[in-house]
């Protein structure tokens, strides 16, 4: 039997997971496994998908269904609920259940580089992932100001001034702006105004440094990417999957 576990999400050719599950495999002499890329257009092909692939375990899911996909599982407990993202998804019997390892992968990866005077963050994009952000910066206790396109969700991208800028001296980019293809693009930011004291934190990591990294590190500010997030979290599904060891309360 061939256990299948795959990707879903829109327009992902881009994505690192197909390799970095290939290699796990070869690593760790893991046989008779498959991990697949699911492009669709719409969710609701991914019921389909489940069904005429019966040795179907699991799957990771990225932009833009980490919202929408809480409607079609059907286990899932009330604290994922609430954070409002699901990434990761095992299959029991047709049975879906929906968990979070973004949490977990960008808790770990985030801290690495934290500093005790970083203390206020501005989250750019309110996507599915700024979700599972929210919940670890008010986690660590850090403040955070959401910019959007939609005012409803924070504020617009032109309200950010240099008095904002200062006092906010962590920036994620929880946006796909300079995902790969389109290296050439950022988020709309003043970027004169950052300091040596700002850590940037792009949840993008194909390229490894994007433009919003670039002019970061040209200033001196701390920079990541989104890279040891993906090990992070990718791991973590892979024992959720598996049934192997792991605490994991969302």
């Amino acid at each position: 039997m061939i256990k299948i576990y795959g990707l879903v999400g829109k327009k992902i050719s881009y994505s690192f997971s197909h390799s970095f599950f290939k290699r796990k495999f070869k690593k760790e002499n893991i046989k008779n496994t498959i991990y697949n890329i699911f492009d669709i257009n719409k969710l609701s092909l991914i019921n389909e998908i489940i069904k005429v692939n019966k040795n179907f375990l699991g799957f990771n899911v990225t932009i833009p269904y980490k919202k929408k996909i809480i409607s079609n599982i059907n286990i899932i407990n009330n604290n994922l609920k609430k954070i409002g993202s699901i990434n990761t998804v095992k299959i029991i019997n047709d049975l879906t259940i929906g968990y979070n390892t973004d949490i977990y992968g960008f808790e770990n990866s985030f801290k690495l580089k934290l500093k005790s005077y970083h203390n206020n963050a501005l989250i750019l994009g309110n996507g599915g992932v700024s979700k599972s952000i929210i919940y670890v910066l008010t986690k660590l206790g850090i403040k955070y100001l959401v910019v959007s396109r939609n005012k409803k969700n924070g504020i617009s991208y032109s309200k950010i001034s240099k008095e904002i800028i200062n006092n906010y001296n962590i920036i994620i980019n929880c946006t796909p702006l300079g995902t790969y293809p389109k290296i050439n693009e950022c988020p709309n930011i003043p970027y004169e105004f950052l300091s040596k004291k700002h850590y940037l934190y792009d949840l993008v990591y194909n390229p490894k440094e994007t433009l919003f990294l670039k002019k970061g590190k040209n200033i001196g500010c701390i920079v990541q990417n989104g890279i040891n997030m993906l090990y992070l979290q990718a791991n973590l599904s892979w024992k959720i999957w598996n049934d192997i060891n792991f605490d994991i309360l969302y």
